[in-house]
């Protein structure tokens, strides 16, 4: 059993490193959270969330949020929230189509450049949890839907042909997103460290993204939680935001 713990910790551990030959993005997600139960059946949560991208270097989000939990049996658990995304968003290039110099090379034209920027989204969710617990492996399926509303926002672009500043309105967008999460846990007897697998899939009419995570918690006191993980989101929609990325996560949850 030793030798098995020991080969899944460094599987786990090596995962980023695996992947890290590859042209994606990597980043690190940092969360903390505070949960309080009212009574056996609901509980009451904050949470605080930073991102960054850029191979770490680039901070990428910060978020709060507040929700809700409400266990409707022993297997079935519902939950809803609040949150409030501030994001750095990417910069965008435009180009004017290319010519050709006296030398017969093509020579690249720009048109408009709109550096990154900070700016605020809203979130609402609503999340189904079910769960079945074989032995000491527990599966779990979680079904949820989000709305996000993003308000319009004004920011600066540099024209590159008038060789000038100019306002640019980035327009309100607001949009839905159904999310299907499968998750498996172990609980491996005189073992403090509980791994963990799960994939995510993101829908909108059609798939948008895909995560694949691996991690795992340690648990002091029933009180407070540590989770160490590794996580791959891969985008399929091309008017995604976000982009394919490696992230190493490490959170904590306190609950009183």
């Amino acid at each position: 059993m030793k030798t098995f713990k020991t080969i899944a910790l460094l599987v786990l551990l090596a995962l980023p490193m695996m992947v890290s030959a590859g042209n994606n993005d990597a980043g690190l997600i940092v969360g903390a959270e505070a949960e309080k139960k009212l009574n056996k059946k609901l509980s009451l949560a904050i949470e605080a969330e930073f991102r960054s991208r850029n191979d770490f270097r680039t901070a990428d989000r910060i978020s709060l949020g507040l929700g809700g939990s409400y266990k409707i049996t022993k297997w079935l658990k519902a939950e809803l929230g609040y949150q409030l995304l501030i994001d750095n968003n990417h910069e965008k290039i435009s180009y004017n189509a290319p010519t050709i110099d006296e030398d017969g090379n093509k020579v690249v034209n720009y048109n408009n450049w709109r550096p990154s920027y900070w700016g605020t989204r809203h979130r609402f969710y609503v999340l189904l949890t079910g769960s079945y617990k074989l032995n000491r492996v527990e599966f779990s399926l979680r079904e949820g839907w989000r709305y996000t509303y993003r308000p319009e926002h004004t920011a600066k672009r540099y024209d590159f042909d008038n060789a000038m500043w100019e306002d640019k309105v980035i327009n309100t967008k607001h949009y839905h997103i159904l999310r299907s999460r499968f998750k498996v846990e172990w609980d491996i007897p005189k073992w403090k460290l509980d791994p963990w697998a799960s994939i995510e899939l993101f829908n909108n009419l059609s798939l948008d993204k895909i995560r694949y995570a691996a991690g795992i918690d340690y648990t002091i006191k029933k009180k407070h939680a540590f989770s160490l993980f590794y996580r791959y989101q891969q985008v399929y929609d091309k008017d995604e935001e976000e982009g394919d990325i490696h992230d190493i996560g490490l959170s904590y949850k306190f609950k009183f």
